[in-house]
């Protein structure tokens, strides 16, 4: 059996990119073909056939995201950069560092910055149903401007302005499946995983937080926010096959794969060039 979202989770081809530098520094990756939409503004960038530098004269954090703001605002209107969210995200290598920029959420894959975000596998444990472990999955709503009506885990959302690993897990718990803060905070790490792919809306390269919760046998998952449209009960092996067939997110994908080797229902021989994807990619 093999799984197509490991391959996809580091499809990125390097030469058909190149860096967003601010500084002395990469924070993003930039596809060349978009580069062309960025020469109009000079003030803003300095364009290379290397790199696309943010200029020097913006040398503080509110400096660049004042003058990224029309930069994002002129191509979303253009339909250059899709989904927008009216969330900011932050560019910065690490979750706590200091933001270098501010920058409009659907912007950071046109950017390739580094996006951070937490999913946590929903699941009856095998104590309780006897067997092996079962799990939550969720249908993403057809309203969703990414992956649209595919499978998702049950809980999974990005790291946004003023959230922190536990803020967010709390707040997804609850928005995506109805799990009360007291129960969410049960939840417990997995791994981390790290993902850098090309993908329609630009470049993905985000870290993701794996959290596993324990949930009561009598607890149904409850969307409170219109972003999933079903959530279902599945066991481990159900699972393992629909990840198989590529019907499940990428990302809810990787996370699933996490909880079962770790819960020995796939064997990590199975998943050839998984654990490359616990480790940052080499750039």
């Amino acid at each position: 059996m093999t799984f197509p979202c490991i391959a996809a989770a580091r499809h990125f081809e390097y030469s058909a990119h190149v860096p967003l530098v601010i500084g002395a520094q990469r924070f993003g990756w930039i596809r060349r073909r978009d580069v062309e939409h960025l020469r109009r503004w000079p003030d803003v960038f300095e364009i290379s056939s290397l790199a696309v530098r943010i200029h020097p004269r913006h040398d503080s954090c509110e400096a660049r995201t004042a003058a990224l703001e029309p930069v994002i605002a002129a191509l979303h209107a253009e339909g250059v950069i899709v989904g927008w969210r009216n969330e900011r995200y932050a560019i910065r290598q690490r979750l706590y560092d200091a933001p270098l920029a501010w920058i409009e959420r659907a912007a950071a894959r046109f950017f390739g910055t580094r996006t951070f975000a937490v999913h946590v596998n929903g699941f009856v444990p095998a104590r309780v149903t006897g067997e092996a472990p079962q799990l939550w999955i969720a249908r993403r709503s057809v309203l969703k401007s990414t992956d649209p009506g595919c499978l998702d885990n049950a809980v999974g959302g990005g790291i946004g302005d003023g959230y922190g690993v536990g803020d967010t897990l709390v707040k997804e718990c609850w928005e995506e499946a109805g799990i009360p803060a007291p129960l969410a905070r049960e939840a417990t790490p997995g791994r981390t995983l790290h993902v850098l792919a090309e993908i329609p809306e630009g470049v993905q390269a985000e870290q993701i937080f794996v959290y596993d919760l324990a949930l009561p046998a009598s607890f149904v998952p409850a969307n409170q926010d219109g972003e999933a449209s079903a959530h279902w009960l599945c066991s481990a092996g159900n699972v393992r096959d629909v990840i198989a067939r590529g019907a499940m997110t990428v990302d809810a994908s990787l996370v699933s794969l996490d909880f079962l080797m770790r819960e020995g229902v796939v064997r990590e021989h199975e998943c050839a060039g998984m654990a490359a994807l616990f480790h940052p990619p080499e750039e």
